[in-house]
């Protein structure tokens, strides 16, 4: 437990900033969160752990931030449970939540089926929703790579002297590690584990959100396109899919998407894949010409949106297409006679489909 403490004051304090927080204090309340665990008062009543720590902590002077933080780092304890708000014990209930998962995902203790003895679902689920219910923009991915780093330092037999660096280089590029005698300890690299525990996050998320009736697959969507830890701006970004779809050319632009998709997905069984820049002397005049303009103009202005985080203009852009599409459907044979007309109206195609890819990847989402 006091390995476990040292870790967490160092990943409060990490975390700290990116959520408001003071960092001293954020460590300083990590270091005393599990302090009450050792109390007569706890060990008879295990429900009051974080409850006594926080009346010790007032009794002791200490700043109400800190106290408040043990008392609410636990939470959420279930669904009618709040989150803490606060930004200190935002930091350490985040720090507590994502250690437990970094330090069972590194042992390969995960769960499995309906198993779940180490509560790691309630864990994620506490992660995931401090995140959205205080609105949080925070680099989760970055978090979870040092909590799975300081976790598998802690659980090692013996630390080396880390002045020549090389076992600090040793693990940040391959995950081995060398003990005092120099014998050299495989184990998967931080970034798997650290991947693995973002889609464990992403999973419990959408599994979260169906039970609120939500479009989890929109989550899915967008997750595919473009694989973010920024849980808030994920969801905005679904958000603003969501409101897209609602209208009748979002609900266009999937169905021609879907064909698009079909098709391309059968003729590339036979000789794709159907990748690369389209020529334009290739394109016949009218709907055909039109589609691969209007390819071109809004993939570049997608990306624009995209990179300021306009997400309902970059989906108010995507649809624009649907008029072209469905106009190329309606006067162009895809599978023309002539092979190099194929296979250029096959590009043309296959560069739609990646247009749109770039918002959310449609092919996850129902409907």
């Amino acid at each position: 437990q006091g390995q476990r403490v040292a870790r967490l004051e160092k990943l409060a304090a990490l975390i700290a900033p990116q959520v408001g927080a003071d960092p001293g204090l954020a460590a300083r309340a990590a270091k005393l969160a599990k302090a009450d665990l050792a109390s007569g008062m706890v060990g008879e009543f295990p429900e009051l752990q974080g409850v006594m720590g926080r009346y010790y902590a007032l009794a002791r002077g200490e700043d109400p931030r800190v106290a408040e933080a043990i008392g609410a780092h636990y939470r959420p304890m279930g669904p009618g449970d709040a989150v803490p708000t606060e930004p200190v014990a935002v930091a350490v209930a985040l720090a507590d939540k994502l250690d437990q998962l970094a330090g069972f995902f590194d042992q390969d203790e995960k769960p499995t089926g309906s198993g779940d003895p180490y509560a790691l679902r309630r864990s994620a689920l506490g992660v995931m929703r401090i995140v959205r219910e205080n609105s949080l923009r925070i680099r989760l991915g970055e978090i979870l790579w040092h909590a799975v780093q300081a976790a598998r330092t802690s659980s090692m037999d013996v630390l080396v002297d880390q002045a020549s660096g090389l076992r600090t280089q040793l693990q940040q590029t391959t995950g081995i590690e060398q003990d005092s005698t120099g014998v050299v300890r495989s184990g998967r690299p931080y970034e798997a584990v650290r991947d693995e525990i973002l889609d464990f996050l992403f999973d419990r998320l959408r599994v979260q959100l169906r039970t609120e009736g939500a479009r989890h697959d929109l989550v899915a969507a967008v997750f595919g396109a473009t694989p973010d830890d920024d849980l808030t701006r994920l969801l905005a970004r679904a958000a603003a899919l969501e409101n897209m779809l609602a209208t009748a050319d979002g609900a266009n632009l999937l169905a021609a998407y879907k064909r698009a998709a079909n098709i391309l997905r059968i003729e590339n069984r036979k000789d794709g894949p159907h990748t690369g820049a389209v020529a334009p002397a290739l394109l016949s005049p009218g709907a055909e010409q039109t589609l691969a303009g209007a390819v071109a103009a809004v993939s570049q202005a997608v990306a624009g949106h995209l990179g300021s985080e306009e997400f309902q203009a970059a989906m108010a852009m995507l649809a624009t297409l649907r008029a072209p599409v469905d106009d190329f459907f309606q006067a162009v044979v895809v599978n023309d006679p002539d092979p190099e007309l194929r296979r250029n109206r096959l590009r043309l195609l296959a560069a739609l489909c990646a247009t749109t890819d770039t918002v959310a990847d449609f092919s996850k989402i129902e409907g």
